[in-house]
C-alpha cells in the first residue's frame, strides 16, 4: 500500500477566485472517500477558521467534512477524537502557529494515528503553519535584531511525514531565505522547500510537483564540503559555505526527492 499524497501549501492560497490548490485537495479527497477532517489547532480562531474552509469545500462539492478542533494534549489523546480520525479519507491542516500543532498534538495518540493512515494511504494537505509541521524539523521562529542584524533561527520537531526536508512558507513574500539558508547550513543533511503564497507541491512517495501562482525554492546542502559561522566584532553571525546548490520551480514543474533533480514539463 502506497502512502497518501501530501498537498504542501505555502498560505494565502486563493478561496474565491481561481482556487487551483484548494480545487485539487477537493479532487483528491473525493478519490479517497471516507470523512474529511479539517484540523484548526494551529489557529487561535477554530470557528472562524473552520467555517470558512468549510464553506469553500462545499462550494467546490465537497461533503462529509468534520472539524478536529485540538487545542490542548488532552484533547489528542481523547477517544472521541481518536473515533473521528479513524473515518478520515483526507485532512486539511490549517494555517496558525506551528508551535500549537506541535505542542499539542506531538507525540500524542491522534499524531500516531495521522502517521499510519498516511503511511496507509490518507491524504494530507497543510497550508502555512500546516506546511511547516509535514517536516520531522520545522522552523518556528526567527528574529533579526535591529541593531546588530543577528537573526536567530529556533528549530522544532514537525510530524514527521519528510523527514529529509525542512518546509519554510510565506517564503518570498515574507523575505525568508536566509532563515532557511541559515537552518540548512546548520543541518545540511536536510533539504530546504521555500513555498511561496498561492503556491504548494503535491508530493508522491519520492516526487512532487508544483501548483499555483509563484514559485517553489530548493536549498540543497548535500555535497557542501565547507560551512563556518563566525561571529563579527559586532557580534553579528556571518555564514561562509560553498557548494550548496540551489534550484527555483513554478506550476508545472517536478522535482525528484531521490535524485535531488529536476522533472521538466512535457514539451520543455
Amino acid at each position: 500500500m502506497h502512502k497518501g499524497e501530501l498537498l504542501i501549501i505555502g498560505g494565502n492560497e486563493d478561496k474565491y477566485d481561481h482556487v487551483t490548490i484548494l480545487e485539487k485537495f477537493v479532487t483528491l479527497a473525493k478519490i479517497k472517500g471516507g470523512k474529511v477532517g479539517i484540523l484548526t489547532t494551529a489557529t487561535s480562531y477554530p470557528k472562524e477558521v473552520s467555517e470558512d474552509y468549510m464553506k469553500v469545500f462545499h462550494d467546490l462539492g465537497l461533503e462529509n467534512m468534520v472539524v478536529l478542533d485540538v487545542d490542548s494534549k488532552e484533547k489528542s489523546e481523547c477517544p472521541d477524537i481518536l473515533k473521528l480520525g479513524e473515518k478520515l479519507g483526507a485532512l486539511f491542516i490549517t494555517g496558525g502557529d506551528q508551535s500549537r500543532l506541535a505542542d499539542y498534538i506531538g507525540g500524542t495518540k491522534l499524531h500516531q494515528l495521522l502517521l499510519d493512515k498516511w503511511e496507509k494511504g490518507m491524504l494530507i494537505a497543510g497550508t502555512s503553519a500546516g506546511a511547516s509541521i509535514m517536516g520531522k524539523h520545522m522552523i518556528v521562529s526567527s528574529v533579526t535584531k535591529d541593531e546588530d542584524e543577528i537573526l536567530q533561527v529556533e528549530i522544532d520537531k514537525g510530524f514527521g511525514l519528510l523527514p529529509n526536508l525542512l518546509i519554510d512558507q510565506h517564503f518570498s513574500q515574507r523575505a525568508r531565505f536566509d532563515r532557511l539558508l541559515g537552518a540548512i547550513a546548520d543541518q545540511p543533511d536536510l533539504m530546504g522547500i521555500g513555498i511561496d503564497e498561492n503556491t504548494a507541491i503535491l508530493v508522491k512517495e519520492d516526487r512532487f510537483e508544483v501548483l499555483g501562482e509563484h514559485q517553489v525554492l530548493i536549498i540543497d546542502g548535500k555535497e557542501s564540503d565547507f560551512v563556518k559561522v563566525s561571529t563579527t566584532e559586532d557580534g553579528s553571525d556571518e555564514l561562509t559555505l560553498t557548494n550548496f546548490k540551489l534550484h527555483t520551480l513554478t506550476s508545472g514543474f517536478g522535482f525528484d526527492l531521490t535524485e535531488r533533480k529536476l522533472i521538466k514539463k512535457e514539451n520543455h
